[in-house]
């Protein structure tokens, strides 16, 4: 059973129990619902995390990227040309290997993500801006020649 239908589950009985009670009525729907919200707000928040992050690149060119990610580091999602999750975990040891990432293997590609991504593009993919973990429009062009 998955996590959200056990609170769901949960908070009803707890519902029921105080209809059951009569004056804990009003109380036990009042939980039940507030903590029903809480579970909803709280799993819709990694919905958010697990948004792409192309940097820029085309469709086609985030394939590419995936091909790669699947050939060398382990990735093993679809080749849909959205960096997700699963395609920065991916990268992110690559990144660890030889560029490097000391973060979390999290999927997240955060400040230190980038900045490891741009010491890998200044090394071989004309990138020359600073070292600063910001995806602008140097870090932007370099990554489309990677994934070229």
């Amino acid at each position: 059973m998955r996590p959200n239908a056990l609170g769901r589950t949960i908070a009803g009985l707890i519902a029921v129990a105080g209809l059951a009670a009569g004056s804990v009525a009003t109380a036990g729907t009042g939980y039940a619902a507030t903590a029903t919200t809480a579970r909803t707000a709280a799993a819709a928040q990694p919905a958010s995390a697990a948004a792409t992050q192309n940097f820029g690149l085309t469709t086609a060119e985030a394939k590419n990227v995936q091909e790669f990610l699947a050939d060398y580091w382990g990735y093993t999602d679809s080749i849909d040309g959205q960096l997700g999750t699963n395609s920065w975990k991916a990268f992110q040891r690559c990144l660890a290997r030889y560029w490097g990432y000391t973060g979390a293997i999290d999927g997240d590609p955060g400040t230190n993500t980038i900045k490891a991504l741009q010491r890998l593009l200044a090394d071989d993919y004309g990138y020359t801006g600073a070292i600063d973990g910001v995806a602008g429009a140097g870090t932007r062009a370099a990554f489309k020649r990677f994934a070229a």
